[in-house]
């Protein structure tokens, strides 16, 4: 399986990419600035010398030729970045990761998009595309650190049966993570807006807290 990340550099794109090359995808990041890209692989891939991670930097056209494309840039740039990528991405799974948020004094404050989440912007600018929300609570540098420990719940949620099923199934290669299917994609605010709480939590309290659902 091929996954592409645009706007992967950052912490958490970076993170996403070395738990799926870990569990033996190949996993292309994407940027605008190609050179960028190949150096923040090599450094991350560096850290894991015995480790057979295939990961590749690219700018953000290669990487919307995967199979699969997760939407990892800055939120403000993520409907920019989507549209410019129309075409390839039509007919694919898109996951959207990024959350609006704001940081004021010690808190992280949840900003409203005008369609009221990323995930259902990132949907109306790809008509054509099937989009689901995913990977908003984990902490960056645990999943960056293959050696963590790690064990956290993904929520999962879109208005495709494919794209969810598609989304809950790379999670679940994931070493750690397990998926929720969240419902239909109009989830993406309240859980987008959480990580909010969530990172205000970890402010707060000095920790890499994650998200584990009892019960289910």
């Amino acid at each position: 399986m091929h996954v592409g990340i645009l706007g992967g550099t950052g912490p958490a794109g970076r993170g996403v990419a070395l738990r799926l090359a870990e569990a033996g995808v190949r996993v292309t990041i994407g940027s605008r600035d190609e050179e960028r890209a190949v150096g923040v692989v090599a450094d991350a891939v560096a850290r894991w010398p015995g480790r057979n991670l295939e990961v590749h930097g690219a700018g953000n056209a290669v990487a919307a030729g995967a199979e699969l494309v997760v939407v990892a840039t800055p939120w403000d740039s993520a409907i920019a970045t989507v549209r410019s990528l129309r075409e390839p991405l039509a007919g694919k799974v898109v996951v959207s990761m990024a959350n609006a948020l704001v940081k004021e004094g010690r808190e992280m404050l949840a900003l409203v998009p005008p369609r009221g989440s990323v995930a259902a912007a990132v949907q109306a600018a790809l008509p054509e595309s099937l989009v689901a929300a995913a990977f908003h609570h984990l902490p960056a540098s645990e999943m960056e650190d293959l050696d963590s420990g790690l064990e956290a719940d993904v929520l999962v949620c879109s208005d495709h049966a494919e794209a969810t099923a598609a989304t809950v199934g790379l999670v679940e290669r994931m070493r750690g993570l397990r998926p929720l299917d969240a419902g239909s994609l109009s989830q993406a605010a309240a859980i987008e807006a959480f990580t909010a709480v969530c990172i205000t939590l970890n402010i707060r309290h000095k920790a890499h807290s994650t998200l584990r659902m009892a019960g289910i």
